[in-house]
C-alpha cells in the first residue's frame, strides 16, 4: 500500500477550494461556511477544506467567493489537535465562534452564507449567534457535497489505501474467528488492524449477530460478554478513514455452519445485487434507476429493505447523494458510492447487510473489493451455496 497523507498537494487544495467557490456562486451566496463536528463521520469536511483533524470538538471553515479562506477554533479547543497540519494561513481562536463569524461577515459585507452542516453539525450557540445577525443563513449540504462527489486521481489514491485497511480488519477478524470467543472480542482484531494503520479515531463499528444461520436486521454494539455459538450468523460492519481521511465501508458475514433457507436465499440475491451493481454505476445513472436495479433481486423475492441502499462517501461519512427511491441524481464518473442493501424476510428473522464500496465508472462500475460475495466459515473457509 503506497504512503497517503491527509495533506493533499497545493493543485488539490486549489481545486477543493475553486469547486467549493463555483458551487457557490451558481447558488447565489457569498461564503460557504463548513462546519465539523467530532461526531463520527462528520470530521471530514474540515479535513477536506483545511487539513485539520478534529479530536475534539468542532471546527468552522469560511471560504468567501472572493478572498481566502479563514479557519475558526472554538478557544476552549486551542490545545486539543495539531493545528500546525491546517494548510489555510488564517486561523482564528474565538470564544464563541459564531459571534466572531457574525462579525466577520458584517465586515466584509457578505450577506448570504451557504452553511454546509447547519441541521446535524453545527452548535446551537453559534447559530444562535449566527441568526441575530445580518447574514442570510442558507443550507448548503448538498451543494457542498455535490462539489467533493467527484473525486480526484489523488484522492482516489486516498480511497483505495483506505479500502486495503478494511480488508485487512476484515481479515484479521475471519482468521481470528472461533466459537467461544465474544463478539467484542473478534470487533479488538479489526480494531487493532485499524489503529496499527494510521485510521486514529476515524471507524465506525457494528454487528449483526443471530443463531442457526440467521440474523436479525438490527445493527447493534458488540457484545463484551457473549461468546459467540457454533452456528451463529455474524456480520460487522466496518468503516474505516485511512490516514488520507477517505472514508469506505466493506463486510462479509461469518457462519461456522449451514445457513438458515433465507440466509441462502438473501446470498443468492446479494450476488446477483453485486452484478447490477457492476452494471449500472455509470456515468449519467440517476441514483433512483441504480437502487431500482439492485433492490430487484432481494424484491422479487419478496424481501423487504431496511437501511438506505446507498450513498456518496467521502470525506465525511455519508454524503449526497443517497442511493435510493426518488433520487433523481446523475451519478458521475469517479464518484465513490457506499453501497448495503439492508434486506429482511416479513418476520425479521433472516437479513443480510454487506457493506462495499464502490466507484462510478464511465461505462460501469468498479467494486474496491475484489473479495467474493460469500460468508466465511472460520480462517480461510466459506459457506453458502456457492462458495467461491
Amino acid at each position: 500500500m503506497s504512503e497517503v497523507s491527509h495533506i493533499p498537494s497545493e493543485a488539490e487544495i486549489a481545486r477543493r477550494h475553486d469547486n467549493i467557490r463555483h458551487a457557490a456562486e451558481d447558488a447565489g451566496i457569498d461564503a460557504v461556511l463548513v462546519c465539523g463536528s467530532e461526531y463520527t463521520g462528520f470530521e471530514g469536511a474540515i479535513t477536506y477544506t483545511c487539513g485539520f483533524r478534529l479530536l475534539h470538538r468542532y471546527a468552522y471553515v469560511l471560504i468567501p467567493v472572493e478572498g481566502e479562506p479563514t479557519c475558526i477554533f472554538p478557544q476552549e479547543a486551542r490545545w486539543v489537535g495539531d493545528h500546525s497540519e491546517t494548510f489555510v494561513e488564517e486561523r482564528v481562536f474565538a470564544e464563541t465562534p459564531g459571534e466572531w463569524v457574525r462579525e466577520r461577515l458584517r465586515e466584509r459585507g457578505l450577506r448570504r452564507v451557504g452553511v454546509y452542516g447547519l441541521d446535524f453539525a453545527m452548535p446551537v450557540r453559534d447559530y444562535r449567534a449566527l441568526a441575530d445577525g445580518d447574514a442570510e443563513l442558507v443550507r448548503f449540504d448538498e451543494g457542498f457535497d455535490r462539489a467533493r462527489a467527484v473525486k480526484s486521481e489523488e484522492e482516489l489514491r486516498s480511497v483505495r489505501a483506505s479500502m486495503a485497511i478494511n480488508e485487512a480488519g476484515v481479515r484479521a477478524v475471519v482468521d481470528a474467528y472461533a466459537p467461544g470467543r465474544t463478539e467484542a472480542e473478534l470487533m479488538g482484531e479489526a480494531e487493532r488492524t485499524f489503529a496499527a494503520s494510521g485510521t486514529t479515531r476515524l471507524t465506525m463499528d457494528m454487528v449483526l449477530a443471530g443463531s442457526d444461520g440467521a440474523m436479525p436486521p438490527q445493527m447493534r454494539h458488540p457484545d463484551p460478554g457473549r461468546p459467540i455459538a457454533s452456528g451463529d450468523l455474524l456480520l460487522y460492519g466496518l468503516e474505516v478513514a485511512g490516514p488520507g481521511g477517505h472514508w469506505v465501508e466493506f463486510s462479509r458475514p461469518l457462519c461456522d455452519g449451514p445457513l438458515a433457507p433465507d440466509t441462502e436465499a438473501l446470498l443468492d440475491a446479494y450476488r446477483e445485487y453485486h452484478a447490477a451493481a457492476r452494471e449500472h454505476l455509470r456515468d449519467g445513472a440517476s441514483a433512483h434507476d441504480v437502487h431500482r436495479a439492485v433492490s430487484r433481486p432481494f424484491t422479487e423475492r419478496g424481501y423487504q429493505l431496511g437501511h438506505v441502499t446507498g450513498h456518496s462517501i467521502g470525506m465525511t461519512m455519508i454524503e449526497f447523494p443517497r442511493v435510493g427511491e426518488g433520487a433523481d441524481v446523475e451519478l458521475r464518473e469517479n464518484m465513490t458510492l457506499s453501497m448495503h442493501p439492508h434486506a429482511y424476510n416479513e418476520d425479521r428473522t433472516a437479513c443480510l447487510y454487506m457493506q462495499d464500496t464502490w466507484l462510478v465508472g464511465a461505462e460501469a462500475g468498479e467494486p474496491l473489493s475484489q473479495v467474493p460475495i460469500t460468508v466465511f466459515g472460520g480462517p480461510g473457509g466459506r459457506v453458502g451455496s456457492e462458495g467461491g
